[in-house]
């Protein structure tokens, strides 16, 4: 049987019949037997399920083949103690976001493009049960009562649930994935996200103390440039790190990593990203890092840069450049800033040298746009210089002349 066949048996719905009956049957053998499998070395817990899902298909005289038999041992392995039908997808290293629509519709990730998964749950109470799983370790939970949560996994994934009545279609399950090794300059170069030129010049930049941002869509690849960017950071510098959820990997001795926390059952005792940049302000460090400005907190980052925390960083969600210094004006006034709007565009020239533009392709392909220096006001209106612009076009980046 080719792999494909064993795919095309796994999403049937004889198959997900069967898998639900050898995992009751796991259970109940679990259960009557008093065993505490889940403090088993791996391998035991491993011939355990193989023995059981064995003896089962001898027992009910099942038309499954070794193929097939291979496939329900790990299948009912990853029912018990992992994720159900995404585990497989959670190990793969080259998938990098799971994305759950619903009990049938599973897509992945890879490369920069979205493909269909070719896995499936049973139900809505499925998608439920493993959902649970993934928070129950993270003392979060989801229900009818709190539909939605923001989650982080131990390696740094960042998980999003949703169940109805919100979701109208079903459980919606989002992964974002940590890479287990952060991604090196090297990397970087041999995918073409840069060019050998942009990134000397980052690296000179970071070095000499510049605050700068990062900006971009969603997976564009902000934080994974951030934490390149944070790596050229000289060692001995106290750095303070600020995220709603901790994906840095700064490989520095002195660190001090912040997590914002949500609201409890009670909606009290949430710390929020202001908070925390508050706090951080006085704990003497060199330089700061917000994992991304997305509200309030934007006063007081600009605050930092501007009050002796030169080569801090962070990054926004924005279009491109112009976009992101209209976007810091509007969380600004979020924030409740009553000032002039020159005032606070002096305050940014003064704050922000350098903005740095990432963008997805229509390929997939994650790219450095442009980066840009910030050269304070003319009149009222931002200046901004281009020092690298990348042209899709052509594909070629344009340097150009630097203050």
């Amino acid at each position: 049987m080719s792999m494909d066949q064993i795919e095309r048996f796994r999403l049937s719905d004889q198959y997900q019949t069967l898998k639900s009956s050898v995992h009751r049957h796991l259970i109940a053998q679990i259960e009557d037997r008093k065993l505490d499998i889940y403090t088993w070395p791996a391998d035991k817990v491993e011939r355990f399920v193989a023995e059981q899902v064995k003896r089962y298909v001898l027992e009910q005289r099942l038309p499954v083949n070794q193929r097939e038999s291979e496939a329900l041992i790990a299948d009912s392995r990853n029912e018990l103690l992992g994720f159900g039908p995404i585990q497989s997808l959670v190990d793969d290293d080259t998938v990098n976001d799971i994305v759950v629509n619903g009990p049938h519709n599973v897509f992945i990730e890879r490369g920069g493009k979205l493909y269909s998964a070719p896995v499936r749950f049973n139900d809505d109470n499925h998608v439920i049960r493993v959902i649970q799983r993934i928070l129950a370790p993270l003392g979060r939970r989801v229900d009818e009562s709190t539909p939605m949560v923001d989650a982080r996994l131990p390696d740094g994934s960042r998980v999003n649930a949703i169940i109805p009545p919100i979701a109208l279609d079903g459980p919606c399950l989002s992964i974002r994935k940590f890479k287990k090794v952060p991604l090196t300059a090297e990397d970087l170069l041999k995918s073409g996200s840069i060019t050998q030129p942009e990134l000397d010049y980052l690296k000179r930049k970071v070095e000499t103390r510049t605050n700068l941002i990062v900006v971009g869509g969603t997976g564009s690849g902000k934080t994974t440039f951030l934490n390149l960017l944070s790596s050229w950071i000289p060692s001995g510098e106290r750095i303070v790190t600020v995220e709603d959820a901790a994906e840095l990997r700064l490989r520095h001795n002195h660190v001090v990593r912040l997590e914002t926390r949500p609201p409890n059952l009670e909606g009290q005792r949430a710390i929020s990203a202001r908070d925390l940049v508050r706090n951080a302000l006085r704990m003497r460090p060199d330089r700061i890092i917000v994992g991304e400005v997305r509200s309030d907190e934007v006063l007081d980052m600009l605050q930092a840069m501007n009050t002796g925390h030169d080569g801090s960083m962070t990054t926004l969600h924005a279009n491109n450049v112009r976009d992101a210094m209209h976007r810091i004006e509007l969380l600004a006034g979020f924030a409740g800033y009553t000032g002039g709007e020159k005032t606070l565009r002096g305050q940014i020239a003064a704050a922000i040298q350098l903005v740095v533009h990432v963008s997805r392709l229509s390929s997939g392909q994650r790219r450095v746009m442009s980066i840009s220096e910030l050269r304070g006001l003319e009149g009222s209106e931002l200046v901004m210089h281009n020092v690298f612009r990348y042209e899709p076009e052509s594909g070629i980046v344009v340097p150009q002349e630097a203050a």
